[in-house]
């Protein structure tokens, strides 16, 4: 699926119109900017996964006390892992490595609350752009039933009602509690989930507030890099379709490696909307997931090879 995506993008890069003098002017623009811009980059990864790193530390209070230094560096260790698996599912099996065993499993169930919080800003910062998109862009041609962006329509209704059932259930998270309860199946693994229920409605409000930042955090950075890299377009309108790349991108199942491929593919098709530079568009996609993701993971790597030989020892 990578190879096919990555053709695909090729494809629609060589096509470009005016593509060699687009790659001079990007030449051009990192010769000039490009130190600058790594370093803001850079920073800004830290203050992302640094943010994470303060969610998470504040999921596991219940269960033990995780300096800021080691929530850090198990959030670094969880992105490693994750890389190799689907949606990045893999991180809670990196992070919970730096909690003492008795605590690891419920420690699952406090990150899952974490990763909740993010997916329902994603969500709806999400319709958002989506709202925008479909107001502006006609992509599914009026027929002789159903007029323009009707199924678009649908989708977005959809989305909202779904949105709205998360958010419920993310402010009664003791409904996961009970349904453990009154499940024999499930009846025996509720002591892994009990934790969830300690949650105050303060404290999950403080989540979504860390979750909210976070994102503008990651989207400023998309946003920063596009300019960059010559990719013209007004603020808030590429902030709008960066909003339904997100959304996308959290709807559709992938693991690191074709994720790249997904993400590029996607990007271009909302992105170009906005810009004809998809040579930008394509290395700014490229860049983002380099620093955010790829960087992270190495580091995180040499942080589990760390606990690794220290458990030996």
């Amino acid at each position: 699926m990578f190879a096919l995506l990555t053709y695909l993008i090729f494809l629609q890069l060589k096509h470009q119109q005016n593509l060699d003098e687009t790659l001079t002017q990007m030449r051009e623009l990192i010769a000039q900017n490009g130190l600058p811009v790594l370093l803001l980059m850079a920073v800004m990864m830290l203050m992302n996964w640094g943010l994470e790193a303060k969610k998470w530390q504040l999921l596991v209070k219940p269960l033990e006390y995780v300096s800021f230094r080691r929530a850090f560096m198990a959030i670094l260790s969880g992105v490693s892992v994750s890389v190799s698996t689907p949606n990045r599912v893999g991180e809670y099996g990196g992070r919970i490595l730096y909690l003492k065993n008795r605590h690891k499993l419920k420690a699952i169930a406090a990150t899952i609350v974490g990763s909740y919080s993010q997916l329902i800003i994603t969500i709806v910062m999400g319709l958002v752009g989506f709202i925008y998109y479909i107001n502006n862009f006609e992509v599914i041609k009026a027929g002789q039933h159903f007029g323009p962006n009707f199924w678009e329509k649908i989708l977005l209704g959809v989305l909202m009602v779904v949105c709205a059932l998360i958010i419920l259930l993310y402010f009664r998270l003791q409904i996961i509690v009970a349904i453990f309860d009154k499940i024999p199946i499930l009846r025996k693994a509720k002591i892994f989930v009990l934790i969830i229920a300690r949650y105050s409605p303060r404290n999950l409000g403080v989540l979504l507030m860390l979750s909210f930042i976070r994102y503008l955090v990651f989207s400023a950075q998309y946003l920063i890099l596009l300019y960059a890299l010559g990719v013209t377009v007004v603020w808030w309108q590429g902030f709008l379709m960066i909003s339904t790349i997100y959304l996308i991108m959290a709807i559709v199942p992938t693991i690191a490696i074709a994720e790249l491929g997904v993400r590029g593919k996607v990007s271009i098709y909302f992105l170009s909307l906005l810009s004809s530079n998809l040579a930008g568009i394509i290395a700014a996609t490229v860049g983002i997931w380099l620093i955010n993701l790829v960087l992270p993971a190495i580091i995180g790597s040499i942080l589990l090879l760390g606990v690794k030989i220290f458990k030996d020892k």
